[in-house]
């Protein structure tokens, strides 16, 4: 955990990263009561902080419980600053290996809002593949990345982002109901990886596993994708074990980091 030196205590930035410390220190979402009672402020002026941090993505908010946690653009940002703190070198190498092994496109993505942003791929060499640039946002309920970490957020918390969300068809495959997508994403968390078969573009299937943390929570995801001829159901199970191990070991370069 970092300490900011606090060269003016009563800012408006200090009393928001203060905030965010707090957050962050807590393996569960957090209530403002206990926010104000560690940072000794009143429960009106946290409010307004924590509004402020929900609105631009670094914090969350679960309203049926009033408690808050990191937000999507924050776990993002974080990821960035890890990886280009001379961690990129080993991210790729690992990705690459994974890529060597499996013989397929793969990719570490995030959740930003509804899309699963892509922070780093490594392409393969076979041919046909979809050519893809970091920084590519891809709708989150029809990707594999995108459906691994949806599933690994917390129920209340996936509730609220699903419930207003409109799940686009891009094929005769993609899972359009909020319902339908909640019980696909909890038969995948218990499996242990995500699969995307043709669900945003015919002919693609994908498999996508999450990065995990020490306390079991979703960092990012690692995630395949290929031609189906090529990508098979039969072989899922193969290719998800050999993510899982990468997914672990970017797991600890970022711990590594931090």
């Amino acid at each position: 955990m970092w300490t900011v030196e606090k060269k003016n205590p009563g800012s408006a930035l200090e009393k928001a990263l203060s905030v965010l410390e707090v957050i962050i220190d807590q393996p569960q979402p957090v209530g403002l009561p206990d926010i104000a009672g560690r940072l000794a402020m009143s429960r009106q002026a946290v409010h307004r902080l924590l509004q402020q941090l929900v609105e631009n993505g670094l914090v969350v908010r679960d309203p049926s419980r009033d408690r808050f946690a990191i937000g999507p653009r924050f776990s993002k940002m974080a990821l960035e600053v890890l990886q280009s703190a001379n961690k990129g070198a080993p991210i790729r190498a690992t990705i690459q290996k994974v890529v060597d092994e499996i013989g397929e496109t793969c990719n570490v993505g995030v959740l930003e809002g509804r899309d699963f942003v892509y922070l780093e791929r490594v392409e393969t060499t076979r041919m046909p593949r979809i050519y893809l640039e970091t920084g590519s946002r891809l709708p989150a309920h029809c990707t594999s990345g995108g459906k691994a970490l949806l599933a690994w957020l917390p129920a209340r918390a996936r509730f609220n982002l699903l419930k207003p969300m409109d799940l686009k068809p891009f094929t005769s495959h993609t899972i359009t109901s909020a319902k339908a997508l909640e019980k696909n994403l909890q038969t995948l968390k218990c499996r242990g990886y995500a699969i995307s078969t043709q669900e945003f573009a015919y002919g693609i299937v994908g498999i996508g596993v999450p990065i995990l943390d020490s306390e079991g929570a979703a960092l990012a995801a690692l995630a395949l994708h290929g031609p189906i001829g090529r990508v098979t159901l039969e072989r899922a199970p193969e290719y998800a074990e050999k993510l899982m191990a990468a997914a672990s070991r970017l797991a600890e370069i970022w711990d590594e980091g931090s």
